[in-house]
């Protein structure tokens, strides 16, 4: 019989980066914390820790593979979209895990158990809320305006993998974001991979982004990059840095329905051809184009998402990733 099993020798967690910023001036408040219990004063006057991310590494007891997978979420998100998926299959993570990859699940500044800060004292605005009207119709889960509140009325995508039935649990998922934490996101990513040293990195949408530019940062550093449905890139004429390592840019389907996706996608486009004539390996996998129909912009979640993983785990040795 064949043992499906995982054997782990750890699971750790730890955060990284960040900085401390001391406030002072505000006023002491009077609240109530235990049920039944007195008012206390609170302070929030003094030493604060802002810019930190959270990782949790899941470390093989044998395993098959000496560089280790780094799973980036996208906007909004958190790690968990990577270890489940909506409908209670499992996620990416236990993919890797299961092709033999030591994985470091990342939940990034300001998002999950990162924990965020303060505003305007140190973040300068309130957080973006996503309602499930826009992430239906974002995310490309059906056309403009087929959400309603009756998940029973919603119309989704002819063909559509993602499981429409669970969309709501989904939801229940994503987190607060800001807008402008950019360089404050790429400083935590910069400080993982000098933690983990050489490795691979998997992103999707802001993640997808955020590993096309920290590769460019640390071409050394990191063997290859996978960009999943990634919603930005380095601009084109920053393709030509020297030593740049594989990339493999992922895309679902029905980009063609949404305007700004079609964005998106010209622009990450734009940089993926600019790799391939500096001579950087460079694939752009259209997944429709090769058969594989669908998709949403959650790849790792749609109901296909183990023929979409084994594409990537494909790619990973038909390079020939060192390690």
């Amino acid at each position: 019989m064949h043992d499906s099993s995982l054997r782990l020798r750890a699971i750790r967690s730890f955060s990284i980066g960040g900085q401390l910023r001391r406030l002072s001036g505000l006023p002491v408040e009077q609240r109530r914390f235990a049920q039944n219990g007195p008012l206390r004063p609170v302070d929030p006057n003094g030493d604060h820790v802002t810019g930190q991310m959270y990782v949790q590494a899941y470390l093989q007891a044998e395993p098959r593979h000496r560089l280790p997978v780094l799973l980036w979420h996208g906007g909004g998100m958190t790690g968990a979209n990577w270890e489940s998926t909506p409908d209670g299959r499992p996620g990416w993570l236990t993919a890797f895990l299961r092709a033999g990859f030591d994985v470091y699940v990342s939940d990034a500044v300001e998002r999950g158990r990162a924990s965020w800060s303060r505003w305007p004292e140190i973040y300068a605005d309130a957080p973006l809320f996503r309602s499930l009207d826009e992430g239906w119709e974002m995310f490309r889960i059906g056309p403009p305006g087929s959400y309603r509140s009756d998940a029973a009325l919603r119309r989704a995508h002819a063909g559509q993998q993602f499981p429409v039935e669970a969309f709501d649990d989904f939801a229940a998922q994503w987190v607060p974001r800001w807008a402008g934490h950019e360089e404050a996101t790429l400083a935590a990513y910069d400080a993982l991979l000098q933690r983990v040293g050489d490795c691979i990195v998997v992103g999707h949408s802001q993640g997808g982004g955020f590993a096309l530019e920290a590769v460019r940062r640390r071409p050394a550093q990191v063997a290859a990059v996978v960009a999943l449905e990634p919603s930005g890139a380095p601009a084109p004429s920053l393709a030509a840095a020297g030593g740049l390592p594989a990339h493999l840019v992922v895309w679902g389907d029905y980009i063609a329905c949404h305007p700004l996706w079609s964005r998106y996608r010209a622009g990450v486009d734009g940089y993926v051809a600019a790799l391939q004539a500096a001579g950087v390996p460079a694939t752009l996998c259209d997944l429709p184009s090769e058969g594989i129909a669908g998709n949403s912009h959650f790849p790792m979640m749609d109901r296909n998402s183990d023929v979409v993983a084994q594409r990537v785990i494909d790619w990973l040795a038909a390079a020939a990733v060192r390690g």
